[in-house]
């Protein structure tokens, strides 16, 4: 079984050929990057024209790459939400056309269960497993019993981390996107030299994740900078990174004490999936977690955090296998939970 992966629901264009057996034939993502450089985020508008533009080469070259004609195909899969809608429809309109076009099954695939299950692609992790999933939309804390069941223990009330980062390095004057450029700057800081910044919801019941405060305090240390050296920069990188790195591994280890309680199994695993997972820091904070609880830590390759094609085509083979397609009339979604009977957290409105 091959089955043909695209994914537009951001900004990363991505066509990828992957087979029932755990082999990525072809992964090709376009960053649409410097396109939304200059506005210090994604215009949704631009990114939805540039998947337009892109997709069809993208898809061609995938297959060629693969060694793969469209009649070898099992199926073909796409994102079908949550994301940007324009990006999302382009996606999912040039997958129904294939499938119509060559009589192949239809899926249409939650994007955070292709992050959920990217594991299973890279590492073969055997179900159930805590996920920890980190993306610029996204904060929460899953576990993944099967294919298509998730059970919510904790979630963002406000910021996703991804966006809490973008929105602390554009305080300190930094690119976009600003996860990639905190860590850098971080590395030649001394967080210990910053003021204190607050480690949100440590040490709290529950698992849910805050990062406006802390972006509030990292505002107000700017601000009683006004002429902010370099070296301030970076300590206030490392400070802003390493609060980050705390705060998510105390909610994260309070699930992982209850998925052990909860589940019998021989050694308990908890996978980080979602761009943001490619921060070291946070990996080796997680790693120290794992270890400390007996568990074991996976992470992705960092090419498969990042948005990509091969993570929407293996979970389309996982839904193929399970006899899980979607019809043509299917609806793409800008907002679509994994855990649908999760309880809205308040203050996390249609994110959660």
């Amino acid at each position: 079984m091959i089955v043909l992966g695209i994914e537009t629901s951001c900004d990363e264009t991505a066509a990828a050929v992957v087979s029932a057996d755990r082999r990525i034939l072809a992964n090709h993502v376009l960053s649409q990057t410097d396109d939304h450089r200059p506005f210090g985020g994604v215009v949704p508008e631009i990114a939805a024209r540039s998947h337009l533009d892109h997709l069809d080469r993208l898809v061609i070259a995938a297959l060629r790459d693969a060694g793969a004609a469209v009649s070898d195909l099992s199926g073909v899969a796409a994102t079908g939400g949550p994301g940007l809608i324009g990006g999302v429809i382009v996606g999912v309109t040039m997958a129904k056309a294939i499938a119509l076009a060559h009589r192949l099954p239809f899926v249409a695939v939650n994007h955070l269960e292709a992050h959920a299950l990217t594991a299973r692609l890279s590492d073969d992790v055997a179900f159930p497993y805590l996920l920890l999933l980190v993306t610029g939309g996204h904060t929460q804390l899953l576990v993944v019993e099967e294919v298509g069941r998730y059970r919510r223990l904790g979630t963002t009330v406000d910021d996703a981390v991804g966006e809490a980062f973008d929105k602390a390095a554009k305080l300190l004057g930094l690119g976009y996107p600003g996860g990639p450029a905190i860590e850098e700057l971080a590395q030649s800081g001394v967080a210990a030299r910053a003021p204190a910044l607050p480690r949100p919801m440590a040490g709290r019941p529950g698992c849910d994740f805050s990062f406006s405060g802390l972006k509030t305090a990292l505002a107000q240390a700017v601000r009683a900078r006004p002429h902010l050296s370099s070296e301030d920069s970076a300590d206030l990188a490392a400070a802003f990174q390493d609060a980050v790195a705390y705060a998510i591994a105390d909610r994260t280890g309070r699930a992982l004490r209850l998925f052990i309680e909860t589940h019998a199994v021989t050694q308990p695993t908890l996978v980080v999936a979602g761009g943001v997972a490619a921060n070291r820091t946070l990996r080796s904070r997680l790693d120290a977690l794992a270890t400390k609880s007996g568990a074991r830590l996976v992470a992705p390759p960092i090419a498969l955090c990042t948005d990509n094609g091969a993570m929407v085509a293996w979970a389309g083979v996982e839904r193929l296998q399970r006899g899980l397609t979607d019809d043509l009339a299917f609806a793409p979604r800008p907002r679509w939970p994994l855990d649908a009977t999760a309880p809205r957290a308040v203050g996390a409105g249609v994110k959660a």
